[in-house]
């Protein structure tokens, strides 16, 4: 029976969480803060954790590395309000598996959770691994690309045809969830090294202790917990091409060893004595720009001209319009085989919206939404009621200042609905006037209501029954 942690400042919800995944043959155990829970860890260990972003005493993103560092293998799977994607994403980079949104449906986050505990497990803990390592590795590549249709991206392929032949290293530009490691993957698919492993490595989600064995493996003994040699990704990606996803945020002295591997392509074990020769090609990513990083004393000025042979600019997904249908369809595809449905499309309203919304988690949070509606969804078109609150209303939440249209003064309609009706449009400017104040943030709406966050979330679920 698999043990899931939740964590989460909200008794109700720490509470349906419980029952409801005990009724689904889970060992549930639940804490309302982030030191309760790291207290737990210590002398236990969860197959995987469920947390709220926000809690009493902290957030998911400094929570996260803790449970890392405890827990390294544990998908942890982070709930929260809609208003809250953009900072969702920076807990996927330090290494999050997933987010699901509020209100929570049981189906999908009794997906989710099956999900990360069901997905592949890539031990590379010692030489004896390489080969099943590299099989994962290269099998993960299939049906992974879809290039989109904006001239923006038909300049980046042009780009990616142009770098792939060669050996240069490439530094990849753009937004969180912005798809760079496709880009990477494109570049290695259409390199001579297509036939050898890609390894991506999330440099957001390394701690300083871990850094070092993950890039570069260790020796057994080398530290304390080192009971056995492990290979590092360097060493797997041999031939290949190994992808450093933010590379920013590694630390002065992994970059010192880093520089090394670029000028010599030579490894050492942490706590080895003898050189390893590898040939590897080094593609690296970022949010940030690296030559803005090394004058602020951020990153090695070095270190930044040997990955600066050839870059890569990808824009968010909100500047290329062109390609949001485009990549929606193919995460319907995909959702469609993952769940077993049929679902045909989208209607044009929500068409719209998807072409008029901040994607502020970019193709990751349109993946995310897709999933979501996807799972919702009972017939062949995905329609408004499908989407999360924020994103179905997102034209209301921007912009309506005004009435809205059929409410009180709507003649034709009869008296008892009139007055039905003008009680709900009263209910929601109140609550839509709410959500602006508190940032759309649920959690402070509702203390501004002085209601609940479930009563709050109850009332925003019938307004998208009525479809307001």
């Amino acid at each position: 029976m698999h043990r899931i942690l939740i964590i989460d400042d909200d008794n109700d919800i720490r509470t349906l969480l419980t029952r409801f995944l005990t009724k689904n043959n889970f060992d549930a155990v639940n804490v309302r803060s982030g030191a309760a829970a790291m207290d737990w860890m210590q002398s236990n260990v969860p197959d995987l954790v469920l947390c709220d972003f926000r809690l009493e005493d902290c957030s998911a993103v400094s929570l996260l590395p803790g449970i890392r560092e405890m827990h390294p293998s544990c998908p942890v799977i982070v709930i929260t309000g809609y208003s809250d994607v953009k900072d969702a994403v920076e807990v996927i980079k330090l290494g999050a598996y997933d987010y699901v949104t509020k209100p929570l449906f049981p189906d999908e986050i009794l997906h989710t959770i099956r999900q990360a505990l069901n997905r592949p497990s890539v031990d590379a803990g010692d030489s004896g691994h390489v080969a099943d390592t590299v099989a994962t590795l290269k099998k993960s590549d299939d049906g992974l690309f879809l290039a989109g249709e904006s001239e923006q991206y038909k300049t980046i392929m042009r780009q990616v045809e142009l770098v792939a032949p060669t050996n240069f290293s490439v530094i990849i530009y753009g937004e969180s969830g912005s798809g760079k490691e496709v880009v990477a993957r494109q570049i290695h698919a259409k390199s001579s090294r297509s036939a050898a492993p890609f390894v991506a490595i999330d440099c957001g989600a390394l701690s300083r202790e871990l850094a070092g064995s993950e890039l570069f493996g260790h020796e057994k003994g080398a530290f304390t917990g080192a009971i056995a040699k492990k290979t590092g990704s360097l060493e797997l990606a041999n031939t290949g091409t190994m992808f450093l996803d933010e590379i920013g945020n590694l630390s002065y002295d992994i970059q010192v060893s880093l520089l090394r591997v670029v000028q010599e392509r030579k490894i050492r074990r942490v706590g080895g004595t003898k050189d390893i020769e590898i040939d590897v090609r080094i593609i690296v990513a970022s949010n940030e720009r690296l030559w803005d990083l090394a004058r602020a004393g951020k990153f090695r000025e070095d270190l930044y001209h040997r990955f600066n042979e050839f870059s890569i600019d990808v824009p968010p997904l909100r500047d290329r319009k062109a390609d949001i249908m485009q990549f929606a369809y193919f995460f319907l595809k995909a959702t469609n085989a993952e769940l077993g449905k049929t679902v045909q499309g989208f209607s044009s309203e929500v068409q719209e919206i998807f072409e008029n919304y901040v994607w502020y988690g970019n193709l990751r949070e349109l993946r995310n939404v897709i999933k979501r509606a996807t799972l919702l969804t009972e017939g062949d078109i995905i329609g408004v009621r499908s989407l999360p609150f924020e994103l179905a209303n997102f034209s209301r939440l921007q912009f309506e200042q005004s009435p809205r249209q059929g409410s009180i003064e709507d003649n034709a309609q009869p008296l008892a609905n009139k007055l039905k009706t003008a009680n709900l449009d009263a209910e929601y400017q109140v609550i839509l006037e709410a959500l602006k104040k508190a940032g759309y943030n649920k959690s402070k709406a509702a203390r501004l209501l002085n209601v609940d966050r479930k009563t709050l979330y109850n009332k925003m679920k019938q307004f998208r029954e009525l479809d307001m």
